[in-house]
């Protein structure tokens, strides 16, 4: 089970820190990431970090955010900076068991799914 939390208002500019807790799962054996959803959008990946710790992020959020994993407090993280509109969204964590054929920017690897959090930008 996942269970992220974090989001809010936030002006454009400003920063949000997103939260996910797992349990139920062996956390160190999961790569994780964070997907979000805007109105009337297909689910974008946003950022992922694997078992190794390496990191990888989509072109839209690179440079503004960072990824992070807690394998003793079993969380993952996504500080974002400089919020912009767009970021808007509702931002999903997920947990990939890592496979050789698994793409990490693709939903479709993910086998565990968190709730949601809402994340609004004002301008």
């Amino acid at each position: 089970q996942l269970q992220a939390s974090g989001g809010g208002l936030v002006q454009a500019g400003g920063s949000l820190r997103l939260s996910c807790a797992a349990s139920g799962v062996t956390f160190g054996t999961y790569n994780m990431g964070w997907f979000r959803q805007a109105p009337g959008k297909e689910r974008e990946f946003v950022a992922a970090i694997r078992t190794s710790g390496s990191t990888t992020y989509s072109d839209s959020v690179k440079g503004r955010s960072a990824i992070s994993r807690d394998n003793a407090k079993i969380a993952v993280y996504l500080q974002m900076n400089s919020l912009k509109p767009e970021d808007t969204a509702v931002y999903y964590c997920a947990a990939d068991y890592p496979t050789s054929w698994g793409i990490i920017t693709t939903p479709a690897s993910y086998d565990y799914w968190g709730q949601g959090t809402l994340v609004t930008v004002s301008s």
